[in-house]
Formats: structure tokens, sequence, C-alpha cells
């Protein structure tokens, strides 16, 4: 559901650009000092970097010819609360951005809007937590997790909509382009939803005290993390290392959508009803075309692969590799920086 500039003027690309970053600011001030402290700091980095690797796994929903894969949002929210979330899936969704032209820079604050603010600060809050008051049990986890996940692709699909339709630079028509999108994405948000539940009812399993934490924001300072840290490294490697190689090549939820819609509405190819199309993204000038000069000037490995790479597979695995590695890092560096900021405030209060 990553949107490509070709779908986003630059007016609503700087709006939501505005609006998300308000978002990360918001999350900085508002995560509690235990919810990410030190000790915390490798669960945010790994767990990120989990979430990248995951999100190159497609895999192909039956009867459509399209695939999807997760959004990763609700997962990382029941694991570490949810402004630590929004943080580490604005880091995946900056990576994927600027080293794998996955999603454009101008739509970067729309994306981190519809991958990272729904499902972690409006649909973990309002439905996620309310179900885990009830108590946290395998049982509630599960209906938590389907509920909120398909909540938040559902919403998410239809902002990505509402966003593409205010921009006026494609002719996609909205009842059609909607009733394409939201279905499909049901379907992707029950597959997250089991995935989601699967992993957090095994750490729920091994450490309760984990699930308990980001549920209520206690300190985990003595909880020991070592398994789930290693439990969830490794369900990276393997995401990255192994999985990436059997992910669908099917088009996702949206450019089947896309597609669909096109046939739908009108004789005309996708490509005359998207300005500045995938295969010349200057094609709107201005801000459009300098936001496609600084991604071809930072994409290392563009679509996950290595150029004149006919099978991929090679680039898919380095690509997994090195974004999960650098989405570790970063996910990390940025939960470090902020828990000693936070510590640095405390003490200057309590001084």
């Amino acid at each position: 559901m990553h949107m490509s500039d070709a779908l986003v003027s630059p007016a609503v690309g700087l709006t939501m650009a505005a609006v998300s970053a308000a978002a990360v600011g918001l999350a900085v001030s508002g995560v509690k000092k235990d919810e990410i402290s030190e000790k915390k700091v490798p669960v945010i980095g790994v767990a990120g970097a989990m979430v990248f690797a995951a999100q190159m796994i497609n895999f192909a929903i039956p009867a459509t010819g399209s695939s999807g894969h997760i959004g990763g949002g609700v997962l990382l929210a029941g694991l570490l609360g949810g402004f630590p979330a929004f943080l580490s899936v604005t880091a995946v969704l900056v990576i994927q951005c600027l080293f794998f032209a996955d999603g454009g820079i101008l739509a970067l604050g729309c994306n981190v809007f519809n991958l990272g603010v729904i499902p972690c600060l409006l649909i973990y809050p309002l439905i996620f937590k309310p179900v885990l008051k009830r108590g946290v049990s395998n049982k509630n986890l599960s209906i938590a997790s389907v509920a909120a996940s398909v909540t938040a692709l559902a919403l998410g699909a239809f902002c990505v909509v509402l966003m593409t339709v205010i921009s006026g630079i494609s002719q996609l028509p909205f009842g059609i382009f909607t009733s394409l999108m939201i279905p499909v994405h049901i379907v992707i948000g029950l597959v997250e939803g089991v995935v989601t539940a699967a992993v957090l009812c095994f750490i729920f399993k091994m450490r309760p005290e984990i699930i308990e934490s980001a549920q209520t924001g206690k300190r985990t300072d003595g909880i020991p993390l070592k398994k789930v840290i290693v439990t969830l490294l490794a369900l990276t490697v393997l995401s990255a290392g192994a999985l990436t190689l059997f992910a669908s090549t099917k088009p996702d939820g949206l450019e089947w959508a896309i597609a669909k819609t096109a046939e739908r509405s009108s004789e005309q190819p996708v490509s005359q009803m998207i300005a500045g199309e995938k295969d010349d993204p200057k094609a709107g000038g201005g801000i459009s075309s300098a936001a496609a000069n600084v991604q071809e000037r930072t994409a290392i490995l563009p679509d996950y692969a290595f150029a004149n790479d006919t099978v991929k597979t090679t680039g898919t695995q380095t690509a997994g590799i090195i974004g999960a590695a650098v989405t570790f890092i970063l996910a990390g560096a940025a939960g470090l920086v902020i828990s000693r900021l936070k510590k640095s405030r405390k003490a200057v209060s309590d001084g």
C-alpha cells in the first residue's frame, strides 16, 4: 500500500508530510521514559528490522490476481506500545523510500500516515488496547490483532483513495477505486491479523511481561529480554534471507486496484490514467521532479533488485539483509537518543 509520487500532488504530499512530521513530534514528546528505556532499545531495533523484512514477503490473494504484505504497525504497537511502534514504522518507511525507492519521497508523508499513524496512533488505542483491558490472554490478543489489523488496513486503503482523488492528477474514479481497494485490503488485513496474533501470542507465552508492559507502560528493567531479542532476530533473518525468495510476484493490492479501476472505467491503459507514470517519475515537473532526482541518488537497490537482474533473487535477499540491518541501526539509535533525552530531562526536573 505504499503510494508512489505518481499518485500524489505536491499540495497533498506536502500537507501530509507536515501532518506526519507533527505525529513524529507528538510521539517523541509523548513516549514514556519506561516505554523506551535503554534496555528496551535492542527490542525496538530488532522489531523494526523484523517488520522491514516481513514487508518484503508478498503473499498471493486467491481469485484476484493480486498480492499483499503485512504493514506491521499493529504488531509493533502490541509489542512496544503505540508511540515507540510509530517511530519504528516511520524508520522502516524512510529506509524503504530512500534506499529502495519503495514509495515516493513526495508521498512519504502519506505513507507514514497510512501505515504508521493509522495503526499505531489511532487503531491501537481505540481497538487493540480496549480489547486487552479485559485481560491479556491468547484469546484477547488474537481478537485484538485481527480486529485492529483489518480496521487499520481498510482505513488506510480508503485514505489512499482519498489522497489520490484529492490530488487530482489521476483519472481514477472514486467509487470504483474505493470498491476495489477496501475489499482486497480487508483480506490482507485478515492475513496480517493472523500473523500478528501468532507472533504476539508466542512472545506472550515466552515473556508475558513484554506484552503487558506495552499496554501499561510499566518498566521492563527486571525482565530478561535475551530470548525475545534472539527470537525476533531469528524471524528477521528467516524473512530477509529465505522467505523473500518465495514472495509472490503478483501486483500488490494498490497496483491491482489501479489496474482494475482503469479496466472498468476506461479503455485507456493505466499509464495514460496516471500522470507521472512509474517509468517516468519526473513527468510531473517541479517538486515531483526534484523528489525523483533525490530518490535516484539515494536508492542503492531500486525495487529491491540489482540493475539488469531479471531473476531478482540475489537482489531481493541482499536488499532484505541490508534494509533490516539499517532499520535495526536507525530504529535502535532513535530509541537510544530519545531514551537518554528523557532520562536527562527527568534528572534536570528532579534536580
